[in-house]
């Protein structure tokens, strides 16, 4: 079973988790996770895990996709992967939500399996990294759900 890790760069920031385990309905409807992954199988079966524990979900093909997105709809959590359109599409997407200030907040969970690919030594292990979780690939939807719930903001909670 994959075990979440926490960020340590990032534990007191923006995208810090909350520890929310709450009823996942917000004022006004739902909440909204959108999960970002170039694999089609892998969104619909997360789409079906989330919507089972009752999140709204969007989904996007690669970073570009997401930013827009996430811009037209602001979500309330991102799961998003490193490798999409380009090997750390993901992390380009988390520089960029850094750098607006209507996105910076928004928790996001990263998950790959870049570890275990040959790209896995361009991975930029001494950056910190701006996300609240990290998965690696394949996800149990256990641990899928219980780090969703964890990173959420407070405010999205009953």
């Amino acid at each position: 079973m994959t075990q979440p890790t926490e960020c340590p760069a990032q534990a007191n920031g923006p995208r810090a988790p909350s520890g929310t385990n709450g009823d996942h309905a917000r004022a006004g409807g739902m909440v909204k996770v959108l999960v970002a992954d170039d694999d089609p199988d892998f969104v619909e079966i997360t789409r079906m895990i989330l919507e089972l524990h009752g999140f709204q979900v969007n989904s996007a093909m690669n970073g570009q996709d997401a930013l827009a997105q996430m811009r037209l709809d602001k979500p309330d959590l991102v799961v998003l992967d490193v490798m999409m359109s380009y090997v750390l599409d993901g992390l380009d997407v988390t520089r960029e939500m850094d750098l607006d200030s209507e996105l910076r907040d928004i928790p996001v969970v990263m998950i790959s399996s870049i570890a275990n690919s040959p790209y896995a030594d361009m991975f930029p292990t001494d950056q910190p990294l701006s996300v609240s979780a990290w998965i690696t690939k394949p996800i149990q939807p256990d641990t899928l759900v219980e780090t969703v719930r964890r990173c959420l903001p407070r405010s999205t909670a009953n």
